[in-house]
């Protein structure tokens, strides 16, 4: 069994990244404590722990909201499942929004957007090509790229700052999300230049996110990156010691730019989904 130091550091240094696969994981650890010890002071100082990892993404903490009401192990497991099961039920809904012929474009990498897209080529056959961002400074985009090429998804990789030159050739954009506020979207920085871009050329902007991202919390954290993420890809580091180098992970979308949100009930109106909220 790992230590929860090693769980954390898994965590931080995006050995497991997305937000459902940061509660997932999470949660595996923390059925684990609940199975020795149960669900008494080590199983709420850990759970404290791995939410103020990731501050930003809201599955983790709605899960542990969730335990807290029912302390059963079955809790977990019913969470384990869901999570492991929801984008296929988001995924049922791809056929009505992805179209033959179509040009995506996609944005990071997110487990709920790939299982859609995914879905709607090997299940449905609908043929299409997708548009991958490189998503700076990690490059999760090029995870995306490589996950969708592996199912025959012919796919374009390119720059961040490309979006405003590609978005003309594209049908539509499709993203994932860490967190649904009344704000707007939260979702790897980036996200709200290209849902302007998209409605600047009218095209339809789509979000995969379950409910479980829906985040009513009053206190939100923009979580901010180690400073060397994007110091590591500078070529001449001559006079860098006097800069400020400031890394925020995500951005807020706000509604207007969002056409529609599609979870495991359905396809959403920013309307609907703003009265949820």
């Amino acid at each position: 069994m790992k230590t929860l130091q090693q769980v954390t550091r898994d965590i931080r240094e995006f050995r497991i990244q997305g937000a459902n696969q940061i509660a997932l994981y999470s949660l595996y650890f923390l059925k684990k404590i609940a199975l020795c010890q149960g669900f008494g002071l080590k199983f709420k100082t850990a759970s404290q722990h791995l939410e103020r990892v990731r501050p930003t993404a809201v599955v983790l903490h709605n899960c542990i909201q969730i335990i807290n009401t029912s302390q059963k192990i079955s809790t977990v497991d019913t969470l384990i499942n869901t999570l492991h099961n929801i984008g296929e039920k988001e995924a049922a809904y791809s056929a009505k929004i992805i179209k033959n012929g179509s040009t995506i474009i996609t944005y990071c990498h997110s487990g709920e957007a790939m299982s859609f897209i995914k879905h709607a080529w090997i299940k449905h056959k609908k043929r299409f090509s997708v548009i991958a961002c490189e998503t700076e400074p990690l490059e999760q985009g090029v995870r995306t790229a490589k996950e969708l090429a592996k199912v025959g998804i012919p796919v374009t990789l390119i720059d961040d700052n490309a979006i405003g030159f590609f978005i003309k050739h594209a049908d539509m954009v499709i993203v994932g999300a860490d967190a649904l506020r009344k704000e707007g979207l939260v979702n790897k920085i980036g996200t709200s230049l290209l849902a302007q871009a998209a409605n600047d050329a009218a095209k339809p902007f789509y979000v995969i996110a379950s409910s479980l991202k829906i985040d009513r919390r009053k206190k939100f954290e923009i979580e901010e990156r180690p400073a060397n993420e994007i110091y590591r890809k500078i070529i001449n580091k001559k006079g860098l010691e006097r800069i400020k180098i400031r890394n925020p992970a995500f951005d807020i979308t706000p509604w207007k730019y969002v056409t529609a949100v599609i979870n495991e009930e359905g396809i959403l109106t920013k309307n609907q989904l703003r009265k949820i909220l």
